[in-house]
């Protein structure tokens, strides 16, 4: 059974091509030893996801999953995207009989190694599926939200993330999903080239088409991306860097404020970056400003114990400091106030100079836990204290809709 697992898993993904030069220096040497490229990887010692962390689902069993829920769920739909060879399931689900007032567009996935954030985002349509205890919870959120769930917006690099690649964070081509939007879209990478690759022009690639595409049809009056790598919670920055960005920033700034007090205890606010530092081509941008959509933000849900605690330390001391407060409500977060915390604590919508980013040059194992939980214990709690967040954010832009006597277009 094991050796049938292990061929069904090489047949499966043997044909990707490489994601990064490390990928195509292995894959060019395994081919001339007549090796795939998973088998080359399993010669250097990688074992598969399933063997080390089977709690975590692969992608086949998520678009099962997907397709299970689709059958009994009430008010859910399934599709796909992206063409055959990129093919990816989108999620609408809105409660028969319901108002919404909020239309809330979810996006996880998009880097391969994040493999938490696919998982957050399944359990979360599990929980408005009424299968989990947060099914309450959902039930009451759903009568004034719907949602859109990309749930795994990576998949074909994820599998091979999954044959044991953990490092692995661009699609296919080797683009970074989260610069090629086109919102400030530069042609050359900012940090390593093999994990910030932007393409060759804005939306080059099949699946940022296809998200834009969602997106511009949904029209959502929420949005929110989902990573992990590092702990933090954030709404649009401003381009020039002088004015942070003003619409509803006083209502994205409560939500955020109350949100991480509960679930997060990490750095909050405005996110940004140097004056002078190239930051390019992100969805949350894109959403915000392209599409003036209302509510905008991106969540980064995890990182290893070792780092988070350190987080949370640092962070509490720089809101505790004289000032601190006002540069947070006042300023981004690449501000000199807070720039060390993200030198050390590299996020993707924080862009500072010299910063620290642990996934380069790493082992997979050591990549695997710097972005996912290794036990099942902690991944539980993870996917459900996010699940409960997703779900507490749409409530409370809901309510703030409803104050405003707007509804969502339909």
């Amino acid at each position: 059974m094991k050796q049938a697992t292990r061929a069904a898993t090489i047949a499966a993904i043997a044909a990707i091509a490489p994601q990064s030069a490390k990928a195509s220096t292995r894959l060019r040497s395994s081919k001339a030893h007549g090796k795939t490229e998973v088998e080359a990887l399993e010669l250097e010692g990688m074992q598969t996801m399933d063997t080390l962390y089977p709690f975590y689902h692969t992608t086949e069993k998520i678009s099962e999953e997907l397709k299970r829920l689709s059958e009994s769920c009430p008010g859910m739909s399934l599709q796909q995207v992206g063409g055959p060879e990129r093919s990816i399931d989108v999620v609408t689900i809105r409660a028969p009989g319901s108002t919404p007032v909020n239309k809330n567009f979810l996006l996880f996935g998009e880097h391969s190694r994040e493999l938490i954030s696919p998982e957050s985002g399944l359990h979360l349509v599990r929980s408005l599926c009424g299968e989990t205890d947060l099914s309450a919870q959902a039930k009451e959120v759903l009568q004034e939200s719907e949602f859109q769930i990309v749930v795994n917006a990576n998949p074909v690099s994820r599998k091979r993330v999954e044959a044991g690649d953990f490092c692995l964070r661009v699609n296919p081509d080797g683009v970074d999903l989260n610069r090629n939007w086109a919102e400030e879209w530069q042609p050359s990478a900012v940090l390593e080239p093999a994990d910030t690759n932007p393409g060759p022009s804005p939306f080059s690639e099949p699946e940022t088409r296809a998200f834009k595409q969602l997106v511009e049809d949904y029209r959502p009056t929420t949005f929110l991306t989902i990573h992990s790598g590092t702990k933090g919670m954030y709404m649009p920055w401003a381009y020039d860097m002088e004015h942070l960005a003003n619409r509803n920033q006083p209502q994205m700034m409560t939500i955020l404020k109350d949100l991480d007090a509960k679930h997060c205890e990490c750095p909050f606010g405005a996110a940004g970056r140097e004056v002078g530092y190239s930051c390019p081509g992100t969805c949350l941008d894109y959403v915000y400003d392209k599409l003036q959509t209302p509510y905008a933000f991106a969540f980064e849900i995890y990182c290893g114990p070792e780092y988070a605690e350190d987080l949370r330390q640092r962070w509490n001391e720089k809101m505790s400091a004289e000032g601190g407060q006002f540069f947070q409500t006042s300023s981004h977060l690449a501000s000199e106030h807070f720039k060390d915390i993200f030198v050390d604590h590299p996020s993707s919508f924080v862009q500072v100079r010299n910063a620290k980013h642990r996934g380069f040059h790493r082992s997979s194992t050591d990549c695997f836990e710097q972005f996912n939980p290794s036990d099942a214990e902690e991944y539980r709690s993870v996917v459900d204290n996010w699940s409960a967040a997703y779900l507490e954010m749409a409530a409370m832009v809901a309510k703030n809709i409803r104050g405003n006597g707007t509804r969502a277009i339909v």
